[in-house]
């Protein structure tokens, strides 16, 4: 961008916008100038960068469901704890009894598995992606990659090759010319300023290397004033200068112009058509530089920007940064998967169109940064929501979009690799880089592709929503269960005699069913599930814990009737029973629920894993059905085993068997029946 020391013009703009202001960092093309140091660290521009990249990091999506599910699950156990303690202590009259069952409940209903579940699910997600060619560092990013609804990304090297490329290199009349491109091959290598991206294009083409040969007779320098430089080399006897620069600043020291060997007067029909070509190119993202020449004899030997004048226009050449092939497939399949694709870019709003044209992006509606400059935050979320493509933004303006959908409701994953998207990125709910990227842009990064593709981002998308599946399963699981529990335990404790478990059956108990969810991590998630992105939603989580819960409950209850009335355990509280024949009932009813709770709770989670009918429509990993296994065999073999008389069980009856064998598959029915009518009205999420 050209810098002068002239006043900046009224109206807004942003700070890197401004024509009179340097920054630290800038790189020098040409020119020289004498500066005045108006802000010094934390006051500069890229100091207030470094201060909102030190702050604290905004809740993501994955921290609030944690919290939010943490939250739910006190509140339960806070609740439940108490109905107990109070229940038992008042009918039973052993405070010591209740305290101690009490906390025994509070241990069994809090999920000591989540930590570990999470954990795992996650580690073994980042495995995952890695060998997809994302590195994750936070683990708590994977579940909001798999959760993200708008992705926002720059352009340049996503949709782009990141390089640029030399399209056409023409004459006046629009036919390719090699003259043109011989005469900007000159004027590329000749110049002794630094090599821009357009000169590189220029010099790829290594057909014209032969005009390496010439002698160079003199340079006059770009400058920004007259947007345009030259060199003068010896060529074919005479010397030669040769103009190459913005095509309305050329034009203006053009007085003819050349097609094959004719040279005709530039006149202004002429000049108005050449002008239109380069406008529509423009409008098509093309950047256009003209090309003039003038011939002088061989005695003049010395050269300034008054010589730039009487020049014949040659022709001129346009670049192009071509879209990657693979972004047309890319942007596709996330929008199968439910990712709306924002490109949120600096650059101007006339490339960026032709490039999202070129890859198939609807671009509708384009807003750019000085139209959101002093929108109220509602009127800046309605421009984020209804625009596609937001051009000529600055890194406030990029930061402000991500924090403005995110207050509607999304998940917003950003994509950038520059000092200028640090901010953004550390505000996304997950912040995405390359291993490319600067390095302030990798730090404030979450996830670090290896490959600047979209079509891997969609893998890793992918893996995010089975890393959420699999953490989402042991989640309605330990709520629904505890749930049920809550009313089994409360309402056993009201109406027997006796506790309806013993303080080391219920640790027991949760220690066994926490065992059998180890095998979560590895299973299976049907692919339905990752079809669109996924979110936390406690409220469906907290509505799936009061419908499913209750199952549980139904057949608690029906295991306490089994017991008491067809096994006789009843017959504790009748006059005359012996004390003997009281622990024997006693211990007989706790080896009932015990396992019967142990059985229904190990086996549930196969029905809840999944919408679609289980063992036959959708089977579990072979580790899952492994641990469910190994636990149920556990549960069946404890009253038998040397260690029931510690645990406090006696041998259950043969024909409890049948019964439980029952009452496991009633369950299963109906917990599913449940389930498909709750996934029908609101949904899996």
């Amino acid at each position: 961008m050209e810098k002068s020391a002239a006043a900046a013009p009224s109206g807004g703009r942003s700070a890197l916008e401004l024509p009179n202001a340097c920054f630290q960092g800038s790189n020098v093309l040409s020119g020289s100038a004498r500066g005045v140091v108006v802000n010094t660290g934390a006051r500069t521009y890229f100091g207030a960068i470094t201060r909102r990249l030190a702050g604290r990091r905004t809740k993501t999506s994955f921290d609030r469901g944690i919290e939010g599910f943490t939250w739910l699950m006190i509140r339960l156990m806070l609740v439940m704890v108490a109905l107990v303690f109070l229940i038992i202590g008042l009918t039973k009259h052993n405070w010591v009894d209740a305290l101690l069952f009490g906390l025994a409940v509070a241990v069994g209903l809090t999920p000591e598995m989540l930590p570990m579940i999470v954990t795992v699910n996650l580690a073994k997600g980042a495995l995952a992606l890695s060998k997809r060619k994302v590195i994750v560092k936070r683990l708590n990013s994977i579940q909001n990659l798999g959760a993200i609804d708008i992705l926002c990304t720059d352009k340049t090297g996503t949709l782009t090759q990141d390089r640029i490329v030399l399209e056409k290199h023409v004459d006046v009349s629009g036919r390719p010319s090699d003259e043109v491109m011989r005469y900007a091959y000159m004027n590329s290598f000749y110049q002794t300023g630094l090599h821009n991206l357009l000169d590189r294009s220029v010099l790829a083409h290594t057909e014209f290397e032969v005009e390496r040969r010439c002698r160079k007779v003199d340079e006059i320098p770009f400058d920004f004033s007259r947007k345009r430089m030259s060199v003068v080399v010896e060529y074919e006897g005479d010397h030669v200068l040769i103009c190459k620069g913005a095509v309305e600043d050329v034009f203006t020291v053009c007085s003819s112009y050349q097609v094959d060997d004719d040279v005709l007067p530039l006149i202004d029909m002429i000049r108005q058509d050449v002008l239109e070509d380069y406008e529509a190119l423009s409008a098509e993202g093309y950047r256009v530089l003209a090309i003039g020449y003038r011939e002088f004899g061989r005695e003049k030997t010395t050269f300034t920007a008054a010589d730039e004048s009487e020049l014949i226009l040659l022709g001129y050449i346009a670049f192009f940064d071509p879209p990657k092939g693979s972004t047309a497939q890319a942007l596709r399949a996330l929008k199968e998967a439910g990712v709306a694709v924002k490109i949120l870019t600096g650059d101007n709003d006339l490339v960026t169109r032709k490039i999202c044209r070129d890859v198939g992006i609807d671009v509708g509606r384009l807003v750019t940064g000085p139209q959101l400059r002093g929108l109220s935050p509602g009127q800046l979320a309605e421009m984020a929501e209804g625009a596609t493509v937001l051009a000529r933004l600055s890194p406030a303006q990029k930061e402000q979009i991500i924090q403005s959908l995110q207050g509607t409701g999304h998940v917003v994953g950003f994509l950038g690799d520059g000092i200028n998207d640090a901010p953004a990125l550390k505000k996304a709910d997950v912040g995405i880089s390359v291993d490319t990227a600067v390095d302030v842009a990798k730090e404030s990064a979450d996830i670090v592709l290896l490959e600047k593709s979209l079509l891997v981002l969609g893998d890793g998308i992918i893996e995010g929503r089975k890393v959420f599946g699999n953490i989402v399963k042991y989640i309605r699981m330990g709520a629904s269960s505890n749930f049920g529990n809550m009313f089994s335990v409360v309402g056993a404790s009201f109406f027997l005699p006796f506790l309806p478990m013993l303080p080391i059956q219920v640790l027991a108990n949760n220690l066994l069913y926490d065992v059998s969810q180890i095998g979560i991590p590895s299973d299976r998630v049907d692919p339905e599930f990752t079809r669109v992105p996924r979110k936390w939603n406690i409220a469906n989580i907290r509505r799936f814990m009061m419908f499913i819960g209750p199952m549980s409950s139904v057949f608690d209850y029906a295991t306490f009737l089994l017991m008491l009335f067809f096994f006789g355990c009843v017959a504790y509280a009748r006059p005359g029973t012996s004390p003997e024949l009281k622990a024997y009932y006693e211990a007989l009813f706790h080896t009932g629920w015990f396992v019967e709770s142990i059985l229904t709770q190990t086996l549930i989670v196969h029905v809840i894993r999944t919408r679609s009918i289980p063992f036959f429509q959708s089977r579990a990993s072979p580790v899952m059905f492994f641990f469910t296994l190994f636990i149920m065999a556990i549960a069946v073999a404890l009253p038998y085993s040397p260690l029931a008389s510690l645990l406090g069980f006696v041998p259950l009856p043969a024909v409890y068997w049948l019964w439980i064998a029952g009452f496991l598959a009633g369950y299963c029915a109906l917990t599913h029946l449940v389930k498909s009518w709750f996934f029908k009205k609101y949904g899996v999420d």
